[in-house]
């Protein structure tokens, strides 16, 4: 049976909001009469669907994803559940909780999207409006796709409503090869790419017209598109709606919301449930330490490794502002040991309630995106200005004579320390085809029996979901 697979796409079909699908009898038949009726009821759906999107960064999904399973950061609590350490040691099982979560949250994602997309039309109310509610759904599809495809490759496509059980047993819910998400992905883009508006948005917890260029220009770019690439991130960076802010610190610290330098981030509350683990993941699980207003402890599970502090080049200013390896205790003494401080909140009475935001795009990444493009496009001269400006921030000296094997690997580096902590290696290094050089070169290093294997540059479909559903048919390896 697809019982969670289905469960997903059609109770996502009544969920739109935290209110109003309870209102829905029985859950399983969609009351047109009682919802999607008005802009109103569009618009709380919306937040529906980016309420179910931040799953992926409330939880740390894609810390987990995205910075464990690299030589970015490492374990340091004790007794680590299963879970993390399949990621820390690149050994992830297909009953691994947070895949399955990243899963689950990618397809409600979806499914929410979908119900608006295909239900707006139907109903009358302001144009412009409309445009806007049909181009920030066609976003979280996409960037929900794109998370999917990278993780697992071929995935299940399912764009339709359901509005009966019957519906969703009938549809075809395998998994599609990962082309066909792609076609979906840049279609979505692209659409909604004329949907959203030229301005720029305050508000930057949603998705805008410059946020959809920047997404496209990564997707173009994951597929090695070099020329629609480097179009799209030039429109972004040609817009000049962003700039990379003065002070490195300023991007993951309190009150780093709206900042120049974003362009999607997600915001956190402390004190009513809406805050972020951050501060206990990447902090050290110490009992006498003294860096949280009632010295609580973190828990040492995504904390930097000793290789990513090497990393830093002498001088760069970004080092002090990212990590550190010395921890103050009770009494002022310090201890050695290693930590993150970016997305930190040291001013959170709970650590597991942190305030500062996360940011999701900035304009680094693109600046940095755009270098490689040109680069890889045998530009690599006139790739140089847009590395250095993200170096000159830093305080280190341009590069200059580099050759197109030189520049990859400055690159390279230029994401790994500028991006730290932002979910983007595991990535980067599997869509440069570096991932098994630089991952195992890293294990051999501190002498660890691991290794990435080629069918590992794939995660595992999640086990359950199989179970539920014979027809998803388990990635080749696991």
């Amino acid at each position: 049976m697809k019982k969670k697979l289905l469960a997903i796409l059609f109770l996502t079909a009544t969920l739109t909001s935290c209110q109003d699908f309870l209102n829905l009898k029985p859950a399983y038949q969609i009351s047109d009469q009682s919802f999607y009726q008005n802009q109103n009821d569009f618009e709380t759906a919306l937040v529906g669907v980016y309420s179910t999107f931040r799953g992926l960064y409330s939880g740390s999904v894609v810390h987990y994803i995205g910075e464990l399973t690299t030589d970015n950061t490492e374990i340091q609590w004790s007794s680590p559940s299963a879970d993390e350490m399949q990621l820390d040691q690149n050994a992830v099982t297909a009953t691994n909780a947070f895949t399955r979560s990243a899963w689950n949250t990618c397809l409600y994602t979806i499914s929410q999207s979908s119900n608006i997309l295909n239900r707006i039309d139907a109903v009358n109310f302001d144009q412009t409006t409309k445009n806007r509610i049909k181009g920030e759904a066609q976003f979280l599809r996409a960037f929900s796709y794109f998370y999917l495809v990278r993780m697992f490759g071929n995935v299940p496509i399912a764009t339709q409503t359901f509005t009966s059980p019957a519906q969703v047993s009938a549809a075809d819910l395998t998994l599609k090869p990962k082309e066909e998400a792609y076609k979906l992905i840049l279609a979505d883009l692209t659409s909604a790419e004329t949907l959203l508006p030229a301005t720029v948005v305050t508000d930057k917890t949603k998705a805008s017209q410059m946020t959809v260029k920047a997404l496209l220009g990564k997707v173009y770019l994951t597929q090695q598109n070099y020329d629609l690439a480097a179009t799209k991130l030039k429109e972004v960076i040609d817009s000049k709606q962003y700039s990379l802010v003065p002070d490195y610190k300023t991007l993951s610290t309190n009150g780093n919301t709206n900042l120049a330098e974003t362009l999607l981030e997600i915001d956190y509350l402390s004190g009513q449930t809406l805050g972020n683990n951050y501060s206990s993941l990447f902090t050290p699980a110490i009992t006498s330490m003294a860096i949280f207003p009632n010295n609580s402890q973190g828990s040492g599970r995504i904390v930097p490794t000793l290789d990513v502090i090497k990393a830093y080049e002498t001088g760069d200013a970004r080092k002090s502002i990212s990590v550190n390896d010395s921890v103050t205790l009770i009494g002022g003494k310090k201890s050695y040991s290693r930590y993150g401080l970016k997305f930190v909140d040291f001013k959170a009475v709970d650590p597991s309630d942190g305030s500062v935001s996360f940011t999701i795009l900035r304009f680094a990444d693109v600046l940095l995106m755009y270098a490689e493009v040109l680069n890889e496009q045998g530009k690599t001269t006139d790739a140089l200005p847009y590395i250095n400006q993200v170096r000159q921030r830093a305080k280190l000296p341009a590069l200059a004579d580099l050759s197109q094997a030189d520049l990859r690997l400055a690159i390279e580096r230029e994401r790994r320390v500028e991006l730290l902590y932002e979910g983007h290696r595991w990535f980067d290094l599997v869509r440069t085809g570096r991932a098994q050089t630089v991952l195992n070169a890293h294990y051999a290093s501190q002498k660890l029996n691991f290794s990435v294997q080629d069918f590992e540059l794939l995660f595992p479909i999640p086990q359950a979901e199989i179970d539920l559903n014979p027809k998803l048919k388990q990635n080749t390896g696991y």
